[in-house]
């Protein structure tokens, strides 16, 4: 679920992005004192994820908004459907607006993508993946869009799982020629309570992983025929996960392979925003004192 305790900070970030020294427009044009009522209305059919930060935006902005969430993260909407509705002073609705939406466009479009990955692996054991390719400041936010749409969560980040990858061992140039080996033992005793995965380019790279007892192999841009003789050799030591050029269109040809992951980048890193929409209810704008 979100922390809300670390989404104050990036809301106030974004918050001071767009309002600045203040919201010139509604300042100069709504009254201080005008209340309204606006719904959030998705227009197209998606998978929902963002509620929870929509309202923490609006509270930061006054404790007079009110929101009532009619339909809840993970759910998948029609287009059309009202989704939520928010109520208060007029002038902190219209300047959280974009913000808000922002917020909710772009996290349902990462679960209603990943929803769409989830579905074309149809009911392979084989769990799907996330990874760290984020943006930047919203990883977190983006990681539960993910869980939203079905999938799961790969590492957070470089420091709840050792990973060694390609780069890492052409620049340790003293692990010699039997460098997996004695990389997969210099991150054991610097952190011994960390799993280790290993990136593989070859079946070698797969067999030295392996033999070494690391918890996890990333094949790496495998062709389907080439995962499958890495399958074998690994012979269920290691867990296995596929990674790079993976799409949609290939899912299907990699449900019943006998993977235990495969993580997409595109998950997050190329999820169109959903259109979704607040639409203000004139007629039931009101002052108060």
């Amino acid at each position: 679920m979100i922390d809300l305790k670390k989404l104050e900070k990036l809301i106030q970030l974004v918050l001071e992005e767009d309002v600045g020294s203040g919201d010139a427009t509604t300042l100069a044009i709504v009254p201080e004192a005008l209340c309204t009522e606006a719904r959030f209305v998705v227009r197209e059919d998606c998978v929902l994820a963002g509620l929870p930060v929509v309202e923490a935006v609006f509270r930061a902005l006054s404790d007079k908004v009110k929101m009532t969430c009619l339909s809840h993260d993970g759910d998948f909407c029609q287009k059309g459907t009202v989704v939520a509705s928010v109520s208060g002073p007029a002038r902190a609705i219209l300047t959280g607006e974009r913000t808000a939406l922002n917020f909710l466009q772009r996290l349902s479009g990462v679960a209603t993508l990943t929803h769409r990955y989830v579905e074309a692996l149809g009911d392979s054991k084989t769990v799907l993946l996330d990874t760290r390719k984020t943006t930047p400041g919203l990883r977190l936010l983006e990681k539960y869009a993910v869980k939203m749409g079905g999938a799961q969560n790969h590492r957070i980040g470089l420091y709840d799982r050792v990973m060694i990858k390609d780069n890492h061992r052409a620049l340790a140039h003293w692990l010699g020629p039997d460098s997996i080996r004695r990389a997969v033992q210099a991150c054991r005793d610097k952190y011994p309570a960390l799993e280790i995965e290993v990136e593989a380019d070859t079946l070698q790279d797969v067999r030295d992983a392996a033999d070494c007892g690391v918890e996890y192999i990333l094949l790496d841009n495998m062709s389907n025929e080439t995962m499958a003789e890495a399958i074998k050799l690994n012979a269920g030591r290691a867990k296995l996960e596929a990674s790079g050029n993976i799409t949609l269109e290939r899912l299907p040809s990699l449900r019943n392979l006998g993977l235990d992951y495969i993580s997409v980048g595109a998950l997050t890193h190329s999820a169109p925003s959903i259109d979704i929409g607040l639409d203000i209810d004139i007629p039931e704008a009101t002052t108060t004192n």
